[in-house]
């Protein structure tokens, strides 16, 4: 198998100039998911990728221009896509087939692009190493043993392993960046509101957004041009035409980077030098870089989940089986109902229903969720403050690499604490992305991957493809394709 795949860049420019096909891709990438099988990165395959690979044809010949002609990519199993499994992971949606399309699998596919499958995710996106999933674990491509981070750690897989070159997860509390981080990819998470949520089974409606997984800055810039922008579908859609470009080392000089300091604390040794190492290059290139310092970012984690579980509670109450989704006969509706969820929803997704309910029950609202949301904007407020400063904010993207499949599973505690430098993002809507920074070594001579996190100012994501770009044109960043590639 070759040590690199093409970018889809590279692969829409080729199907435009037709140096190849769009059916010859598809044939490419059921060749490598029959051979990446046993990571587990795919949930199901589209029957319709055929047509679709066929209408792309038609239309290259008919003259059209397509941006993305012929590039396959995988969605994470809660978007959906008509006449497609849509899953979300959970035993409960085993059988459900999307009867339309989301907004970005609609604009994905006006661009040219073959929705190919869907990819593994912990269930109902409630997790952070895609291992609650109602079809078994993800497997990490650089190590087996370890998981590939979450949720959408089956799309990050997907990228990771050179299934696809492009992937969309959705990201709620750093489940697009945390798994790009640890299977050694980009993932960026939008502005809250830029790309579109119609069609995004819901975790938590003020805290979710699509975001795509990718090997290179300019796929990144590619893709958030087709997918971003407003829809009137999505009463939280913003308007907000995109307009990314990919940076060079130019867009670098003169940027004044923040480095959070409540961020310093508690990484491992890799983690740590690849910051260190990231901020060099950013010091190399022309940036300015000062450590700040942002308190309540230390409340994030508990005000995350205190806002995520309530929402979750009220968003997965339509989950009942009397629409859709299987359905457990019992001699009464009440009973029905009871046994379908009880049945239906993994321990994971149980255990946030039953907090979030507690906290929205009468007497408790007021001193949780009310609490949490008032939390929340002093957060927003300090993020705020604080780009009067500097123009962008860096983090590590996760405190350590991947860690071993049933480490954390068994102690949810371990397992929440895992987004400490995520959440806040979310939190306050900011568009951040995780660029891949370099190795640990852990036990064993094992290269696992580290990420970095960039976070920029609201409607500003633009800047942070520029970032990419420029770190991948001073040599700082360069992805590679994991060892495993090819099974």
């Amino acid at each position: 198998m070759p040590a690199s795949a093409p970018t889809a860049t590279a692969l829409a420019r080729a199907v435009q100039a037709r140096e190849t096909t769009p059916q010859a891709l598809l044939d490419i990438f059921r060749a490598r998911a029959e051979a990446t099988r046993d990571l587990n990165a795919l949930v199901s395959l589209n029957p319709g990728a055929d047509a679709a690979a066929a209408r792309v044809t038609a239309r290259l010949e008919a003259g059209e221009t397509l941006p993305l002609a012929g590039v396959p990519v995988v969605l994470k199993d809660n978007i959906s896509a008509a006449g497609t499994r849509t899953t979300c992971g959970s035993r409960l949606l085993a059988n459900y087939v999307s009867p339309y399309d989301a907004a970005v699998v609609e604009r994905l596919t006006r661009a040219g692009a073959v929705i190919v499958g869907k990819a593994n995710m912990d269930e109902f996106g409630m997790g952070s190493s895609t291992e609650s999933s109602a079809s078994g674990p993800t497997l990490n491509p650089w190590d087996r043993e370890r998981v590939p981070g979450g949720s959408s750690g089956g799309s990050a897989v997907a990228v990771a392993s050179g299934l696809t070159p492009l992937a969309l997860g959705s990201d709620t509390g750093g489940s697009v960046r945390q798994p790009a981080a640890l299977t050694g990819v980009y993932g960026l998470k939008p502005t809250y509101g830029r790309v579109s949520r119609y069609g995004l089974v819901a975790y938590a409606s003020s805290l979710d957004q699509i975001g795509p997984l990718a090997r290179s800055a300019a796929d990144l810039a590619l893709v958030m041009n087709v997918i971003a922008g407003h829809d009137p579908r999505d009463a939280t859609s913003l308007e907000a035409p995109p307009a990314f470009r990919v940076g060079t080392p130019e867009d670098v000089r003169g940027l004044r980077v923040g480095v959070i300091r409540e961020s310093l604390e508690g990484n491992t040794p890799g983690v740590e030098a690849a910051l260190g190492a990231t901020l060099d290059a950013l010091r190399g290139a022309g940036a300015s870089v000062r450590e700040v310092s942002l308190p309540s970012l230390r409340h994030a984690v508990a005000t995350y989940y205190l806002i995520a579980m309530p929402e979750a509670s009220s968003n997965l109450a339509r989950f009942d089986g009397t629409v859709y989704g299987e359905r457990v006969a019992a001699p009464d509706l009440v009973h029905s109902m009871t046994q379908t969820r009880e049945r239906g929803f993994g321990r994971e997704v149980q255990r946030r229903i039953l907090i979030g309910t507690y906290a929205l029950s009468s007497g408790y609202y007021d001193a949780y969720y009310s609490q949490a949301m008032k939390v929340r904007r002093l957060i927003a407020d300090e993020f705020t403050r604080t780009f009067g400063d500097v123009d962008l904010l860096v983090t590590p993207t996760s405190p350590f690499p991947a860690f071993r499949r049933g480490e954390k599973s068994e102690d949810p505690l371990a397992m929440y604490a895992a987004d400490v430098d995520t959440v806040a993002v979310n939190l306050a809507g900011l568009p951040a992305l995780s660029v891949p920074a370099g190795f640990e070594t852990v036990e064993g001579g094992v290269r696992l991957p580290v990420g970095v996190q960039f976070i920029a100012p609201a409607l500003a994501d633009e800047r942070l493809t520029l970032l990419a770009g420029g770190l991948e044109g001073t040599g700082a960043v360069r992805v590679e394709l994991a060892p495993s590639y090819g099974g």
